[in-house]
């Protein structure tokens, strides 16, 4: 009894996870709708730092301190947060929140990418190789660029950047941040204090325009800030640290299918069989670029790319 009730527990977080990954695709629609992107990327990170402050202090734990490790920080907030976070609500100004977590779920194939590229990834496998090349063609058949309706353009381009972002990100914290004897919640504080920093520099592109909330906005900014950034954030780490990176890496299967679910059903978003089509190609190329072996290696500089595949959009 103790074995199942321990599975379904298991399968109760990675479920909730999912479901807070994805609704944050809805959250940033919402926020949009009265906020310029600036503004929602500086108002998520400071929701999303005040959250995981509190729990910090609350639960007696200190920041990290030390000049190399904020400056590890730094590098990967712009990477992980910073950068993506502004791009995903510079995109979703013209791209459906469901197309938004769909392309999100390329970050595993620019993991990937990004270590053939820099010799890391030696000796390809040609399934893992299939399923790189599956993968990017599923996110052609989503731009679809045959067409001049479809979800063409610097939008589309954002959210894809913001992808690669969270590829390059993922791998530099597995690197320098991951398994250094530091609290998650620690480092989660920190490298969203570090984004709040960053983002800030931002301000005079557009984040200073006077704006009216509406108790609708106000709450989409909330959630997204407190739930979708702060919270998952660390449930990410935890989740990690707890069961592994393997089952975190389920919810980047899980994240389009709700990502797209609640654009449908909420903001009535169209969802086309082509687009249908697409998500289902990227996951399955996503799935094929896992099929290797598991080595011995750190399970930080292994997995963290890909399990962290879809963290807060």
């Amino acid at each position: 009894m103790t074995g199942v009730a321990g599975g379904t527990w298991a399968l109760a977080r990675v479920g909730a996870l999912a479901l807070l990954w994805g609704s944050t695709f809805l959250w940033i629609e919402l926020a949009l709708d009265a906020l310029t992107p600036v503004q929602v990327t500086l108002s998520r990170c400071l929701l999303g730092t005040a959250a995981l402050l509190v729990a910090c202090l609350g639960s007696g734990r200190r920041l990290p301190r030390g000049r190399a490790i904020w400056g590890h920080l730094v590098v990967a907030a712009f990477f992980c947060n910073a950068l993506p976070f502004a791009m995903f609500s510079v995109g979703q100004q013209t791209v459906d929140s469901g197309v938004a977590g769909v392309l999100n779920a390329t970050t595993p194939l620019w993991s990937l990418l990004i270590g053939v590229v820099i010799g890391s990834e030696r000796g390809l496998r040609p399934v893992r190789l299939a399923g790189l090349l599956l993968g990017f063609a599923g996110v052609v058949l989503i731009f679809a660029p045959w067409q001049t309706t479809g979800p063409v353009g610097w939008g589309a381009l954002a959210i894809v950047a913001a992808a690669a972002s969270y590829a390059v990100g993922f791998a530099y914290m597995g690197r320098n941040l991951v398994g250094k004897g530091i609290p998650s919640i620690s480092l989660s504080a920190a490298q969203l204090i570090a984004a709040t920093g960053l983002t800030s520099l931002t301000l005079p592109a557009g984040g200073l325009t006077s704006i009216e909330i509406s108790p609708k906005t106000a709450i989409a900014v909330v959630v997204l800030g407190v739930v979708a950034t702060g919270i998952t954030f660390h449930l990410t780490y935890r989740i990690i640290a707890a069961e592994g990176a393997t089952n975190a890496a389920t919810v980047g299967y899980l994240l389009p299918v709700v990502s797209v679910a609640l654009g449908v059903i909420v903001l009535d978003e169209r969802f086309s069989p082509r687009i249908a089509a697409g998500m289902v190609v990227v996951l399955v190329g996503v799935g094929l670029t896992r099929r290797h072996k598991r080595s011995s290696s750190s399970p930080a500089s292994v997995e963290i790319p890909a399990a962290m595949t879809a963290p807060r959009a």
